[in-house]
């Protein structure tokens, strides 16, 4: 599980630290783009007053301006500059915030992938993909928003509430505090609604990971779903999870969509109080407040309480960003649970030995998969693991790899334990062909020189040929080139197999490991692979695991892994004479009965 943070946006502008010199910038242009938009008040109320015969003193005083045509002239042209100005400043604040959101999304996302890539298998056999789909692109994308359009509107809102504020109470303090009366009920209306709608986003949050799930795995298993004419079963599902969004979002609106209802009340008994109370003024009160001064009132009061309806939608998204971040940092602040030393030790040299010492291991506590392994592989060694379904065969694999840490026991490569090596600099000594073959969406070129970017063609094509592979890729229209679509759905099983084993050819790397490498090949293919083990294993040392016995038939050592420990071991020779579990499985393949039975 990730471990989310307490305050998920503290956590947000924590990592924004980086970015501070652009969001400085930004936020000061947004600053000054503000205060140019709040001119058009002052501008039309000393207009007002100039065509009044009052024309504004600080005119008359700075400019020497006496005619009043020529004071209109004046305002007219200071308007043209505000205007202007205002453009340009909201040009480079949008474009600035914009580009800073570009790239917080593209960083983040990547950030969030690679420590989503550095994971524990452990994690993603837990986790859902559609989920994490939706964490690397909704969460993702919901925080971008959040900076490109919300970040800049609170800073502007503040600016709005600061400076309008105190232009209203330098004209008339007592009208100007009777303008912002509805702002404290505002902002406590708003808090309350924060509060109560943030539960409701979180889950929105979580249903729309799960709707995402439930997508994927049916379009990937779409071959599934129609094999066993499951479609209305499947809609059913879908349907299902999309009415919990639906729910969660209609839960959430229910209080978003009453909240600029409520606020306008409170506007609007501001805002009439006022211009009452300033026409009052006018009209039987001239010298203490003009005409101007009456239109300066209701523009301003109109441009500080309006833009205030917006906090209810603010809110609103800033909740959303508040949940994605939530996800977001919590996969970004979990440790991996495969830890790694800070000065691992790096073997570069040929690998000669490789030790298993009393390997225990299990997935979940109580559970063990495997008990007390001891196995030595020297170099050059070909190792068959064979044994019932479920023995651990596979999970040995895996902590070779060091894809878990054993629970008990140690490997040990070189006389070095391989917790203490780098886990890179270990899985580049290993080259890995599994039973569950897994291709990228591209040509049979990049697919078999995956993960190699020095590869040349004859270096492909030899791989290709020792796997059986070539001949097939010659008849192909576009040869190499050929694409293979998404998992390679356009190749059969076992020309899905052989590319995958072409694949650890070219990887070159001193140990092999088949992993039912030829389950999914006939058995005219299976004998031409297995006639090149000879040659692929070459001052290499394979690990070959198998249920057709057959493949490991020739390997220098067996060992029969039951019930999680090693049953019994030796050459196929050796285990045939002992009449025990290996004869037992040979005579279910072959039909051939054990050595000892037929003597007697």
């Amino acid at each position: 599980m990730n471990q989310e943070p307490k305050y998920p946006m503290r956590r947000l502008f924590q990592y924004l630290h980086q970015y501070r010199s652009t969001i400085w910038w930004a936020t000061i242009v947004t600053v000054v783009h503000k205060l140019f938009d709040l001119m058009p008040p002052f501008l039309t109320a000393w207009m007002i007053d100039t065509v009044s015969k009052h024309p504004p003193a600080w005119i008359t005083q700075y400019t020497g301006l006496a005619d009043l045509w020529a004071v209109v002239i004046f305002i007219s042209g200071l308007t043209v500059f505000i205007f202007l100005m205002e453009s340009l400043t909201e040009w480079i604040y949008k474009r600035s915030f914009m580009r800073l959101a570009q790239k917080v999304q593209h960083n983040l996302r990547m950030d969030a992938y690679q420590q989503l890539q550095s994971r524990e298998i452990a994690y993603f056999e837990e986790q859902r993909t559609g989920n994490l789909m939706s964490l690397l692109n909704n969460d993702v994308n919901q925080l971008e928003r959040f900076l490109n359009n919300i970040f800049n509107e609170i800073i502007q809102l503040i600016i709005l509430v600061l400076f309008a504020g105190w232009s209203l109470c330098a004209v008339s303090l007592e009208l100007g505090l009777i303008s912002m009366m509805p702002i404290p009920f505002i902002i406590l209306s708003s808090l309350y609604y924060q509060r109560k709608i943030a539960p409701y986003y979180q889950s929105v949050r979580q249903s729309v990971g799960q709707l995402s799930s439930r997508l994927e795995n049916n379009i990937s298993g779409m071959m599934v779903i129609k094999s066993f004419t499951a479609e209305k079963f499947e809609t059913e599902r879908v349907r299902r999870a999309s009415d919990q969004y639906k729910s969660d979002n209609f839960k959430a609106i229910q209080w978003s969509a009453v909240y600029v209802p409520i606020i306008r009340v409170f506007i609007t008994i501001g805002f009439a109080a006022s211009l009452m109370i300033g026409a009052y003024w006018v009209l039987y009160e001239p010298s203490r407040f003009s005409l101007g001064n009456l239109a300066f009132f209701a523009m301003m009061i109109q441009r500080l309480l309006w833009p205030v309806t917006r906090l209810g939608f603010i809110f609103d998204e800033y909740e959303r960003a508040r949940a994605s971040a939530r996800r977001i940092f919590g996969l970004l602040d979990t440790p991996n649970q495969l830890k790694e030393i800070k000065n691992p030790i790096l073997i570069n040299k040929t690998i000669r030995h490789i030790h298993l010492k009393d390997i225990n291991f299990q997935y979940s506590a109580g559970q063990a998969v495997l008990k007390d392994v001891q196995l030595d592989i020297q170099q050059g060694q070909k190792i068959g693991i064979a044994g019932p379904t479920g023995g651990g065969k596979t999970t040995l694999i895996k902590l070779l790899l060091r894809l878990y840490d054993v629970t008990k026991g140690g490997i040990f490569i070189n006389d070095v334990d391989i917790r203490d090596m780098g886990i890179e600099n270990l899985r580049r000594k290993i080259a890995l062909v599994s039973q569950d073959v897994y291709l990228f969406h591209g040509n049979i070129r990049e697919n078999i020189a995956y993960g190699i970017k020095d590869a040349t063609e004859k270096a492909i094509t030899e791989a290709a040929k020792q796997a059986q592979l070539h001949e097939f890729v010659a008849h192909l229209p576009k040869g190499y080139d050929t694409i293979i679509g998404e998992k390679g759905i356009k190749l059969s099983g076992g020309q899905r197999q052989r590319l995958s084993i072409a694949r650890a050819i070219l990887k070159d790397a001193p140990i092999l490991i088949l992993d039912e490498a030829t389950s999914a090949v006939d058995t005219q293919t299976e004998r031409a692979i297995q006639e090149s083990l000879d040659l692929l294993t070459i001052n290499k040392t394979a690990i070959i695991i198998a249920h057709r016995l057959s493949t490991i038939r020739k390997a220098d050592h067996i060992i029969i892994l039951k019930d999680g420990s090693i049953s019994e071991q030796g050459t196929h020779e050796d285990l045939m004479k002992k009449n025990g579990d290996y004869a037992e499985l040979w005579a279910i393949q072959t039909g051939e009965l054990p050595s000892k039975k037929s003597e007697t």
